[in-house]
């Protein structure tokens, strides 16, 4: 599957969560083009029509480009009076026949990737709570993205180099992506999803031994970034701790190993399958 067919499944599964968390009864979305400043509405559900689907909807025009132009959350009482938006859109809003309108920027590392809708077919306010459970739905689908996003550099960096001394730095890649996907997991809310996230870092270690030494959860993150090269307070800020914290995870990672430096306790780590 393509990295844009995997975000439109994202955007897919997106709306129907939206609509059970909002109780609004439209939704749709889509993906940022590649290349372009517009969104293409590719998914819809509790529509009447198709009047918006691949609806191409530029930055700074209507609702949903206004909020690709300011990176937040929108939203208007009554879509075709508005005087909060400009109205390209309004053919194509009034053939579906909604009036309340909010929209949410899916934002991946501070770069606008897709907007999700939430619609009502009467004039009524949205509420803060509304408002809260759509952007609730779309840090799950930015989360979501992030995992993909990292799942695929890491498998670049995976594949074959040529024999010219360039497969050390190509390993070095995948232990930084194995870092960056392990202090994905922690916040990943669906338990599947993070389950399945930590299951594939598994896949990256080696087989471990039956009686092998067993890590914390937070040990073998802090381990993971130590083993990328990151200092102490770099691994602080990647996992959102403090600096304390990462130092007392880091020696008890290193007594369980029978470690007495860091370096020791990264390459006890890799003869025992815990680290790439």
């Amino acid at each position: 599957m393509t990295a844009e067919a995997a975000g439109t499944v994202e955007i897919g599964g997106a709306l129907a969560r939206l609509r059970r968390a909002t109780g609004l009864p439209v939704a749709f979305g889509g993906l940022l083009e590649s290349g372009r400043p517009r969104i293409r509405i590719s998914e819809l559900s509790g529509t009447h029509t198709a009047s918006l689907r691949a609806l191409a909807v530029t930055s700074g025009n209507g609702l949903g480009g206004k909020a690709v132009a300011l990176a937040r959350p929108c939203a208007v009482t009554d879509y075709s009076s508005s005087r909060q938006i400009s109205h390209e859109y309004d053919v194509q809003v009034a053939a579906e026949g909604i009036r309340s309108v909010l929209a949410v920027p899916v934002v991946v590392r501070r770069r606008v990737r897709g907007v999700l809708y939430g619609a009502l077919r009467s004039a009524q306010p949205l509420g803060d709570r509304t408002l809260g459970a759509a952007m609730a739905v779309a840090r799950d689908v930015e989360q979501s993205l992030v995992v993909r996003d990292e799942a695929r550099g890491l498998l670049a960096a995976a594949r074959p180099e040529p024999a010219d001394g360039s497969r050390a730095a190509a390993w070095e890649q995948v232990r930084e992506a194995h870092a960056a996907l392990r202090a994905l997991a922690p916040r990943i809310t669906d338990p599947q999803l993070r389950a399945e996230l930590l299951a594939a870092c598994g896949l990256l270690t080696a087989p471990r031994p039956a009686q092998g030494t067993a890590l914390a959860p937070r040990e073998l993150d802090v381990l993971s970034w130590v083993a990328a090269g990151a200092t102490n307070a770099a691994v602080a800020e990647r996992l959102g701790l403090r600096p304390e914290t990462v130092k007392g995870y880091l020696r008890s990672a290193m007594r369980k190993l029978g470690a007495h430096t860091r370096g020791e306790a990264v390459t006890a780590a890799r003869r025992g399958g815990l680290l790439p």
